[in-house]
């Protein structure tokens, strides 16, 4: 999922996906563990694929930050 595509989605939304992403995580690293992984690269997608999910996070964290700081301001 491309961070366009990140950034339309709620913070539960993220959350989930962020869960889900890290427990694929941990199964492919338990299959790499016990030779069983076949496809290496799919450790290396799921690692973007958290820090885009978490990036995003932050983005989204400071936007409301901003905004809440600004109607501070006012």
């Amino acid at each position: 999922m491309s961070a366009a595509d990140l950034r339309e989605l709620g913070v539960e939304e993220l959350e989930a996906k962020l869960g889900e992403a890290k427990e694929e995580l941990f199964n492919l690293r338990f299959q790499l563990a016990t030779n069983q992984l076949d496809n290496t690269a799919r450790l290396k997608a799921v690692k973007k694929e958290i820090a885009r999910i978490q990036t995003v996070l932050r983005q989204q964290e400071i936007a409301a930050w901003r905004a809440t700081a600004a109607g501070k301001d006012s």
